[in-house]
């Protein structure tokens, strides 16, 4: 299925080097502001950087066929179209024949068989999270009616690692000005240095985003089988190159005793609002938001097209092979991601906000 959500619901069409790519986006309230601009910034965030991204360069125009009217939405399902320009499918025939290590050729190719559109990735491709950008601008505005705001940034590219905690409007702020898309400048400049060295030497590099979201009320989610953080984590996992998620303390929780995990609770404010003390469990109990703020962490793993050559198998012959995949790659994925788990989490939370009532979808 190419749909998810159930009250907010995104249904994603197109491919890599179709004609275009887009998404329809059904339970938008009436009235809601459509920002092409603000829709165009945040397309902005994920376009590649030279040196540090692939040379592909798409302009990205949005185009809404339905569902707005005088720049608000009107109730009705709507409609988003990205024309692909800049494409060149000369090198992907090979890999119907060949599949490419760390790809979804081969797993594509034994479901879907010999018709699968395999150029560029098809339906696989990272081009395809472009769409969710734009759907979640939309989810942002959303959620500004309750005044829940998120924010992701770059916390690692291989070894190095931002240790700070980051206020969300620093996020923000300084991410747009640094090509790693981190939360300090210098930090930055560092992780766009490794990316160009791992590029140099024709390899790839990974990483990790993290993603903030205050404002969020307590009681979103649901027991078991919708609680916050799996709602979330399914819709995270659909982005191509995730490999794991963690919320608050994360697998270091494994390391810790109950007396220090466990989160404290306390008053705060003249209102005696209530808190904890300490956020390791990412502002999630028992599936629901407990009002503090949502914390995460996603793994991006390293990009599976590389310059360097790769033993894989002739599907045809049943014999091992030599693939070198040549073609217009990102050496890191990690900062043209960033923009991606935002929105991800954006309408996640917007479809979630929904069903808890937290937000009328009149």
């Amino acid at each position: 299925m190419n749909s998810i959500g159930t009250l907010f619901r995104i249904t994603l069409f197109g491919s890599s080097h179709g004609t275009c790519i887009g998404c329809v986006i059904d339970g938008i309230p009436p009235g809601t502001v459509i920002d092409e601009v603000a829709m165009a910034k945040d397309l902005a965030l994920r376009k590649p950087i030279t040196g540090i991204g692939t040379p592909r360069k798409e302009e990205d125009k949005i185009e809404i066929l339905s569902g707005v009217i005088g720049g608000r939405a009107s109730g009705n399902p709507l409609t988003i179209v990205i024309r692909n320009a800049n494409t060149d499918s000369s090198t992907y025939e090979t890999f119907r024949d060949i599949p490419r290590p760390g790809h979804a050729d081969f797993t594509a190719l034994s479901k879907y068989g010999a018709d699968v559109d395999i150029r560029g990735g098809g339906q696989f491709s990272g081009r395809m999270t472009a769409a969710i950008v734009a759907a979640g601008t939309i989810a942002k505005e959303i959620l500004k009616r309750i005044g829940i705001r998120t924010g992701a940034y770059s916390q690692a590219i291989g070894n190095i690692c931002d240790e700070e905690e980051r206020k969300l409007d620093d996020i923000l702020k300084i991410r747009s000005v640094n090509h790693a898309r981190a939360a300090d400048a210098a930090l930055g400049e560092r992780m766009r240095e490794e990316i160009l060295t791992i590029a140099s030497e024709g390899d790839s590099i990974g990483g990790v985003i993290k993603c903030v979201c205050e404002n969020l009320p307590v009681g979103v989610g649901e027991p078991f089988f919708d609680t916050l953080e799996g709602e979330i984590s399914k819709m995270i996992f659909s982005i191509p190159g995730v490999k794991g998620v963690e919320f608050g303390a994360g697998f270091a929780a494994a390391l810790m005793r109950g007396s220090v995990h466990n989160d404290a609770f306390a008053t705060h404010g003249k209102e005696k609002r209530i808190v904890t003390i300490t956020n390791n469990a990412g502002g999630i109990l028992g599936g629901i938001s407990n009002g503090m703020p949502l914390e995460m962490r996603v793994c991006i793993k390293p990009t599976a097209s590389i310059g360097k050559t790769q033993r894989s198998v002739s599907i045809a012959k049943k014999r091992r092979m030599r693939l070198h995949i040549h073609g217009r790659h990102d050496p890191c994925i990690v900062p043209r991601a960033v923009p991606v788990v935002e929105a991800a989490v954006a309408i996640t939370l917007v479809d979630l906000c929904m069903r808890g009532r937290f937000i009328s979808g009149k």
